[in-house]
């Protein structure tokens, strides 16, 4: 009898997987478990409901221990965010990625927010491919990064991952940042996108997955995930990302199921497919919970998810290395300074947003004097906000991480008003763009509608067809409005460049502009301590009426 049953075992070890006896034993479960838009934050943090890398890395070596074959993904803007990355360039993002077992990512604008060159040189430390098939070199037209990848898995499954990465990267990151590279958009990008699809079945791969930098935000249109999908079969899974949404038990769109994970690392999606159907879900450090009863109040404890604790410890002491070096204070603040995107920094004014508005108009005015008479900078650059209390630099990279520096330009009030106009134009839709403002009093009517006029070159915003129909200028410079002066405003160096929707400010720029070398922490750190002795008090309480939003 033992003889027939060895028999019958190596009968069965050599038909593999043709053989009857080998097609009777089901395949394991193939597991997709993905990530979007972490923006640096790597370690657990039960508090803020973080997951951290740690966690992840357990939970992906959990379900191979099971004998499932698994598959862990990005969807980009990973490698920005927080200090223990920022300070790096992105650098420790990927060692991050590379200790919790990642299987492919694909990049977001923010990994060009320290510049393609950067970015490969970080992308060739990565223990595994970045995808994106749309990023092109503009002179002689061949991808940056690999297009696609096929994952031949311990089940016998073959999957098939490509890459997009948003066109709005040309003015998301600084355009000095993206020289000598374009982004494929519109039909282009659908018609790549279908042939990108195409080889992957051609290779023979079972699914078809897309990792989407794209994003589902209206001000993404006609580039979103949905938009691909609606000219794009054979995709079966699209992993999405730049919009934060979050999906709990993903979104089917015709044939493919959409699934994100909303921002910072809060949950980990989790993707579970039988060779037939796929089922969607969110893994996150919260599943468990309990009260406690201290000083006869209860509190609610948080229970982090199972920790790797060879990745946590080396996770936590990268970035204790970063933390001693920025935790000092240097300066208070009594009232809370809101950096909430939305309502926030990018529908409306905030007390943040005028603060960091006047600290730039202030550093450039010690640059250059008291011709400097205005500033503007866009609310997607505020990234956080800074609670009551001691303020470290720690706080100050975290809010303002991008290394912008302070810039002066001239303008014309005609090129002004485009650009007020422009940055407003989904308003009261949340948009990066929206512009904070010191020296300008404005008003942004949203019962009028916005109508594009031509779209600006290189980048995937319209100009406006008639500016001034939403925006009315009040005052710059404490002085009425003119459409034909000349104003000397001060900004960042990004909206300078004509990033964001600020084009109008591009031309200016490249003929008058003047980088002042003041980094915008420094700026910020600089006027707390010299303007307001160490302390922000009730002046930032609230708002100073500087936008009004007609709604």
């Amino acid at each position: 009898m033992k003889k027939i049953l060895s028999l019958l075992l190596v009968l069965a070890l050599l038909l593999g997987t043709t053989g009857a006896l080998a097609a009777e034993a089901p395949k394991a479960k193939l597991y997709i478990l993905h990530t979007n838009d972490v923006h640096g934050r790597a370690v657990a943090d039960p508090a803020a409901g973080i997951l951290g890398y740690a966690a992840i890395a357990q939970y992906k070596k959990d379900l191979e221990a099971a004998g499932n074959a698994v598959l862990l993904l990005d969807a980009g803007d990973a490698s920005q965010g927080t200090p223990v990355v920022n300070l790096e360039m992105g650098k420790n993002g990927i060692a991050f990625m590379n200790l919790a077992g990642y299987d492919a990512m694909t990049p977001g604008n923010h990994e060009f927010d320290w510049g393609v060159d950067n970015l490969k040189q970080i992308a060739g430390e990565a223990k595994f491919p970045i995808l994106s098939a749309n990023i092109l070199n503009t002179i002689g037209g061949e991808t940056v990064f690999e297009a696609n990848k096929v994952f031949e898995m311990s089940n016998g499954m073959k999957v098939g991952v490509f890459g997009l990465t948003t066109p709005e990267t040309l003015t998301k990151a600084h355009p000095d940042k993206v020289r000598g590279i374009d982004f494929l958009q519109g039909d282009a990008l659908m018609e790549l996108a279908q042939k990108q699809v195409d080889e992957l079945k051609a290779a023979g791969a079972d699914i078809v997955v897309l990792l989407s930098h794209l994003g589902s935000a209206e001000e993404s249109a006609p580039n979103r995930s949905q938009d691909l999908l609606e000219k794009v079969t054979g995709i079966n899974l699209l992993i999405d990302a730049h919009s934060h949404t979050l999906y709990e038990k993903g979104e089917t769109i015709g044939e493919t199921l959409v699934v994100s994970t909303g921002s910072y690392g809060k949950y980990l999606g989790v993707v579970e497919y039988d060779g037939e159907k796929m089922a969607a879900s969110l893994f996150s450090s919260l599943g468990k919970s309990a009260q406690a009863e201290v000083d006869g109040a209860l509190y609610s404890v948080l229970l982090t998810a199972k920790l790797d604790e060879e990745v946590n410890a080396e996770i936590n002491a990268m970035v204790k290395k970063v933390n001693d070096e920025l935790s000092k204070a240097f300066a208070k603040t009594e009232v809370l300074l809101n950096g909430e995107r939305d309502p926030g920094n990018r529908t409306e004014e905030t007390n943040l947003g005028d603060f960091a508005a006047d600290a730039i108009l202030w550093a450039a005015q010690q640059a250059l004097g008291d011709k400097v008479i205005a500033a503007v900078t866009n609310g997607g650059g505020i990234r956080a906000s800074i609670q009551v209390g001691d303020i470290t630099m720690n706080d100050m990279k975290t809010v303002f991480p991008f290394g912008n520096e302070v810039a002066v330009l001239d303008v014309t009030g005609a090129e002004l008003l485009e650009a007020l106009e422009a940055a407003t134009f989904s308003t009261p839709k949340a948009v990066g763009a929206f512009p904070q403002v010191a020296g300008i009093v404005f008003t942004v009517d949203t019962t009028k509608a916005y109508e594009n006029g031509e779209q600006y070159p290189d980048s995937t915003y319209y100009k406006p067809l008639n500016p001034g129909t939403r925006v009315a200028i009040e005052s710059v410079g404490g002085q009425p409005f003119d459409l034909e002066a000349i104003y000397t405003i001060a900004t960042n160096d990004f909206t300078a460049a004509g990033g964001d929707t600020y084009y109008a400010f591009r031309y200016p720029n490249a003929t008058s502009g003047y980088k002042t070398g003041v980094a915008l922490e420094d700026a910020l750190v600089n006027y707390v301590t010299t303007v307001l002795g160490g302390v922000v008090g009730e002046t930032y309480a609230q708002p100073q009426g500087r936008i009004t939003v007609v709604k």
